[in-house]
Order: structure tokens, then sequence, then C-alpha cells
């Protein structure tokens, strides 16, 4: 296990126990007065003692307490979606494939040097080949090197100059081995079509850094902090969690609003 890991694990422990001691000391008798040192260390070995013979009792702890925080956790991300919903399912500087009228709208957060991107890629494109309905939302989200930066940089300058050529673009650089960066991005967007020079040129253009200004801050404000992740509903899901669970969730986002009916 890695340092950061045990002390996560420390720490939920730690939480975890005192938990239980808050609990155990809810439903202890209160006194007329505060304990002395010798009524609080015998209370506090009794507690001890009862924790050492049901050891278990401290994981049922863990496992609540991080069911509270993933509720949490949850819930202040549900709020945040509610707060943005205009930036994030209809900012312009969005990048949208599919039906740009479709009846529901899936946002993906994603880096062109993410591995699980790079996999994801595939449910995207058979959830559009089978889905006529359905609204993608990309956002360059580069948080994996400057390399990321600068192939999100040039996406962005690719939608701007031949949006109609995005998809294409994505695909290709998206699809490619190795390391993207300026120059696999520039090699990528020439190979479908579009303009070096006119693509060079607008790299300059401030919406470029505007463009990925907004997917950070949208990103932080909905806690999102890895690739790929998703909008739908008033969900964020994270991580690659493959084209059944995405169908099943546009599938609840057109039958009730949410990603969970």
């Amino acid at each position: 296990m890695s340092l950061p890991s045990l002390v996560r694990t420390a720490a939920r422990g730690l939480a975890a126990g005192c938990l239980v001691l808050g609990l155990a000391a809810s439903f202890a008798p209160t006194p007329a007065r505060a304990l002395d040192e010798a009524q609080r260390k015998e209370f506090e070995g009794v507690i001890r003692e009862y924790l050492i013979s049901n050891p278990e009792v401290i994981q049922e702890a863990i496992a609540e307490l991080q069911k509270r925080q993933a509720a949490a956790e949850a819930a202040q991300r549900e709020k945040a979606v509610a707060e943005l919903k205009p930036l994030i399912f209809d900012s312009p500087r969005g990048s949208v494939i599919g039906n740009p009228k479709g009846d529901v709208t899936l946002v993906e957060f994603f880096d062109y040097n993410c591995g699980y991107c790079k996999r994801a890629l595939g449910d995207m494109v058979e959830l559009l080949d089978n889905d006529p309905k359905l609204k993608i939302v990309l956002k360059e989200f580069p948080v994996l090197g400057p390399g990321s930066v600068e192939a999100s940089q040039v996406a962005v300058a690719v939608r701007l100059v031949a949006p109609d050529k995005y998809l294409a673009f994505h695909k290709k650089l998206l699809g490619e081995r190795g390391q993207a960066n300026k120059a696999k991005a520039l090699e990528a967007a020439e190979a479908v079509g579009v303009d070096r020079t006119a693509l060079e040129k607008k790299l300059t253009d401030p919406e470029v850094a505007a463009t990925l200004q907004e997917s950070l801050q949208l990103a932080d404000a909905l806690g999102i902090d890895g690739t790929p992740s998703y909008v739908a509903g008033e969900s964020v899901i994270v991580g690659a969690v493959g084209h059944d669970q995405l169908k099943d969730v546009v599938a609840s986002v057109r039958s009730c609003g949410k990603a969970k009916c």
C-alpha cells in the first residue's frame, strides 16, 4: 500500500474510532458533574475493550462514514450542476457532436492523454451511432501535463476554424498512440482537412484560453479532478463507466430528467 493510502486509511480509522466513541458517549448516563481522571480512564477502558472484542464495529463505522461522505459529495455536485446548468450544457464554448437539438445532453470532460478517455471513445461513438436524439458536449479538460494543454488548445482552435471537422479530428487524435501534444494535434487536424495556416493563426485567439479556463472552472465547481467524467441530468458521473451504464443514464434522463429514476 502506498504512503498516501496508508495515511488515508489511518485517517479513516481515526475518524471511525471517534465516531464510535461519540456514539457510545451519547448513550452513557449524564453525570451530575464532569468525569474525574479516574472515571474518564475507566470509561475509555470499557470502550477500548468493547472495540477489541468487536472490531467489526470499526469496519461498520468506516463504511457508514464513507457512505455519508459520498452522499454529501453527490449532494454538493447536484447543487453545482443546478447552479451552473447553462454553462455546463449550453455554453457556446463546448464542442457539440451528435444532434444539436437532442432531447438529452451528455457532457464529457476529457484529456487527450488520458488512457481511459481513449478507451471511452468507442462508448461515445456507439452511443451516437444508435441514438439520433442524443446531444454530446465535449469539454477539453487538460490535466495531464503540458502536452495535454497544447493538444486541447489545438482542439479548441479546430472548433473555431472548422467546426464541421471537429469530430473527425477528435477521433483521430484521441485514437492515436503515444503522447498528444501540439505537433501531433496539428498533424491530426491537417490529416482530416483543417487548414494548418488558419489553425496556427487561431491559436493566438484569446477565445482559446478562455474556453479552457471555463472548462477548468466548471470542473473545479463540480468536484471533477479526473477524466473521463460526465454530467447528465443532475448528476456527475466519474470514470470510464462503459457504454452500457452511459446508455442507461441517457435513458433515465430521457424518462425522468435524472441520471437514475
